[in-house]
This record gives structure tokens, C-alpha cells and sequence, in this order.
């Protein structure tokens, strides 16, 4: 009984110092002290009650003040809790500094907060990046269509990280400016010859304004030839007036169909009027005879002349009418 009672104090014991020694590091403060940092044990107990980790602090000023910077620990705790990355702000001051690079405390967290990089820009300012652009398609004045690729090299400009536009930004202006190049340029060939006309307009458009990048250089890696466009053009044009002038053949014929059927339309019906003006007529003459108004000489008379008409039509009619009558 006595030693599970022992056991038992021992574990609260071991249980009392781990508490102690992790609300106060007592360690992390002899390790900052030893560094030439100075920093409050009272202070370093306020960030494990804040959630700071103490460790984030210290290391972090430690690594300032062996590289010559003044850091406040007050303020490095306000920009972790703000959502910041303190060590790679430190990381980025540091290396500003050995660089020889304008960059204090406030510009380097609010580049941080903004969610950029501050450390890598920090590098690309000392070794520029090159971007590499995505095949541009431009059509010079010949109509032949040109396909440039370009390597940009850009450095950060610290000044413009905050609220500055990104690479998307960058590359479309470049794209932006080779096309306006070889757009402009008389003949392809010309751009062929002397490639890097193309960089020297673009440079002098002034694209990195108002980026997060400074413009270094731009250089055209590869041109290849592509379509004919203006032929292509030229073409479709061609086959888009053949296709109106068929349309309109179309329906001038169309017009001429309707008109012929509407004339036979109107032949057929003078025929039928004829018809029955002809089928009339026998009733005339029998009423013309039974009212006395018609002897059978004048009948006959009249037969004959008809009789002697058609002969004489026959005679006139050509071979062909002829055999058609037959």
C-alpha cells in the first residue's frame, strides 16, 4: 500500500515539474540569454498562455541578433498571431541584409501577410528567375502567321510586392507585345532575320509597370512559320462569294420556274375559257336556227370557209407541225 501510495506521488510529481517546465521554459530562456538575446521569463510564460510558441520567438530573434538585426519580440509574437510566418520573415531580413537589399521589419511582414513569399523574393531579387512563355501565335502583315517562344528574366521588386500583378500578368503582356511586334512588321521574313527587334520593342513598352517584377531581359528562343493566313483568308472570302452567287443563281431560277408555271397556269386557263366559249357555240347556232336567224346555206357556207381555213393552215405548217398533227 505504502509503495503504490509512493508510486503515485512520484507520477503527480513528475506530472507538476513537466507542467512547470513547459509554462516556463526555463531552457529556451538560458538558451536566449547564452545567445546575447534579452527576453523576460515572465514573457516567455505570456506566449504559452497567448498559444505562441516561445521556441518560434527565440529561435527567430536568436537568428536576427547573430546577424546584427534588432529585432522586438512583441512584434514578431503580433505578426504570428496575425497569421504570419515569422521564421520566414527573419529567413528573409537575414538574407536582405547580406544582400545588401533595402528591406525593414513592416515591409518584410506585410509582404508576408499579402501571402507572398517574402524569402523567395527576396532571392529572386539576388538571382533572377526566367520565365519561360507559352507559344505565341502572330500574323505579320504578308499574311504569314509567325510562333514565338521568349524567356523572360525577371528580378522581385521588393517595392511592388504588396498590391504589385503577378507572373499571369507579366507573360500577357509579353505575349501582348509580340504579337504587336510581328503584327506591325511588313514581312515575315524581316522578323525571321532579326529576332531580337521583337525584344527590343517589347522592352521598350515598359511592361513590368505596376508588377511585382522588373523586366531584366527578353530573349526569343524559338520562331516557326505557320499557316498562310491571308491566303487562308483570301480563300474563305473566295468560297463565301461563290456560295452568295450560287444562292442568287438559285433564286433567279427559282423566280423563273414560278414564273413560267404561272404563265402556263395562265395559258391553261385562256385555253379553258376558249373550251368552253367554243362548246357555246353549237348552242348559239341551234338557237340561231330555231328562231330563224340562220338558214342551212349560211351554215354550209360557213363550214366550208372553215374547211377551207384548215387547209390552208395545214399547207403553211412546217414538215414537223405537220407530222404532230398526223
Amino acid at each position: 500500500m505504502e509503495v503504490a501510495f509512493v508510486a503515485l506521488v512520484a507520477i503527480l510529481l513528475l506530472a507538476a515539474i513537466w507542467l512547470v517546465f513547459y509554462f516556463i521554459p526555463v531552457g529556451l530562456w538560458f538558451s536566449a540569454l547564452v545567445s546575447g538575446v534579452h527576453i523576460s521569463l515572465l514573457q516567455l510564460v505570456l506566449m504559452r498562455w497567448r498559444k505562441v510558441p516561445p521556441s518560434t520567438i527565440v529561435s527567430s530573434m536568436i537568428e536576427g541578433t547573430k546577424a546584427g538585426l534588432k529585432l522586438n519580440p512583441n512584434e514578431l509574437e503580433a505578426h504570428y498571431l496575425a497569421g504570419g510566418n515569422v521564421r520566414n520573415v527573419v529567413h528573409a531580413l537575414v538574407s536582405a541584409q547580406k544582400a545588401s537589399i533595402t528591406l525593414d521589419f513592416k515591409m518584410a511582414t506585410a509582404i508576408d501577410l499579402a501571402g507572398r513569399d517574402v524569402f523567395e523574393a527576396v532571392q529572386m531579387s539576388v538571382n533572377p528567375k526566367v520565365i519561360n512563355t507559352p507559344p505565341v501565335a502572330a500574323v505579320a502583315k504578308d499574311g504569314i502567321q509567325l510562333i514565338a517562344k521568349a524567356r523572360v528574366t525577371v528580378r522581385a521588386n521588393i517595392k511592388q510586392l504588396v498590391g504589385g500583378a503577378g507572373e499571369e500578368t507579366v507573360l500577357a503582356r509579353v505575349g501582348e507585345g509580340i504579337v504587336s511586334s510581328i503584327g506591325s512588321a511588313d514581312s515575315h521574313k524581316l522578323v525571321l532575320e532579326n529576332p531580337d527587334s521583337i525584344s527590343r520593342v517589347v522592352l521598350e513598352k515598359g511592361l513590368d509597370a505596376g508588377t511585382a517584377f522588373e523586366i531584366l531581359s527578353i530573349d526569343i528562343a524559338d520562331i516557326d512559320v505557320g499557316k498562310n493566313i491571308g491566303a487562308q483568308l483570301q480563300m474563305d472570302q473566295a468560297n463565301a462569294d461563290k456560295n452568295i452567287a450560287q444562292a442568287k443563281a438559285e433564286e433567279r431560277r427559282a423566280m423563273a420556274v414560278a414564273l413560267e408555271q404561272e404563265n402556263r397556269a395562265k395559258a391553261q386557263d385562256a385555253r379553258a375559257k376558249v373550251i368552253l366559249a367554243e362548246a357555246e357555240v353549237p348552242l348559239a347556232m341551234a338557237e340561231a336556227f330555231r328562231n330563224g336567224n340562220l338558214g342551212i346555206m349560211d351554215y354550209y357556207k360557213m363550214k366550208n370557209i372553215m374547211a377551207d381555213t384548215q387547209m390552208r393552215e395545214s399547207i403553211a405548217a412546217p414538215a414537223g407541225q405537220k407530222q404532230e398533227k398526223k
